[in-house]
């Protein structure tokens, strides 16, 4: 026998002994591979379903709230609640709902449905934007220590127009004028000079310096 073929012989002896001792580990790591890929694809797929369903459970509650028929709204977005908690439809929804009880009044049923939606809001800018309308809601019952709570629990430059025109309010409410004059001025200088809420803030900002006059 020739070296060469020798050396083939060896090989082929060598890696028929590899495979013999390792054989069983090589397909059990396949087959684990493509469970594994088969798995995520499944996940994938379960997540793409979860998602259109909740959407189509979304834009159902909307059209009975926009319909007059409350009554079916609700119970879609009970639904959702239930069974999508962590679909930010469900924020949606809650936020919804949380804006009609604003309207009948129910500001401490509003504050609860939207602090659930707070707790349930992964994307941190759907936070943010619920802490805001958490703050408006206890602004409304005339909670300013609450609403400066609530606005420090939001990033710095997130919503920052509307965030420190809040906080100017709350700070009215509690007294603290030179407070709010500084609030009102950097929400002021978050707008381009064509916004329309400029002249609202503009208003508030002439309004204490009437008032600082009058009180000294």
């Amino acid at each position: 026998m020739a070296f060469e073929e020798y050396d083939k012989y060896e090989q082929s002896e060598l890696v028929q002994k590899w495979l013999r001792e390792n054989g069983v580990s090589i397909i059990v790591g396949i087959a684990i591979g493509l469970v594994g890929i088969f798995g995520w694809q499944q996940w994938r797929n379960h997540q793409a379903r979860n998602v259109g369903m909740a959407s189509q459970l979304y834009q159902q509650a909307q059209i009975a709230r926009a319909s007059g028929k409350p009554d079916i709204a609700t119970q879609l977005t009970d639904q959702l609640m239930k069974d999508y908690p962590s679909s930010p439809y469900a924020v949606f929804a809650v936020s919804d709902r949380a804006r009609q009880q604003v309207e009948a009044k129910q500001l401490d049923k509003a504050e609860a449905s939207l602090t659930w939606a707070e707790s349930h809001a992964a994307d941190p800018a759907l936070k943010s934007l619920t802490l805001l309308r958490i703050a408006q809601v206890e602004l409304a019952r005339g909670n300013g220590n609450a609403v400066l709570a609530t606005l420090d629990r939001m990033p710095a430059d997130s919503y920052k127009g509307l965030a420190q025109e809040l906080r100017g309010d709350a700070l009215v409410k509690l007294g603290r004028s030179d407070d709010a004059r500084k609030a009102y001025q950097t929400a002021l200088s978050t707008l381009a000079q064509e916004a329309p809420q400029r002249g609202a803030l503009q208003m508030k900002l002439d309004d204490l310096a009437v008032a600082g006059k009058q009180g000294a």
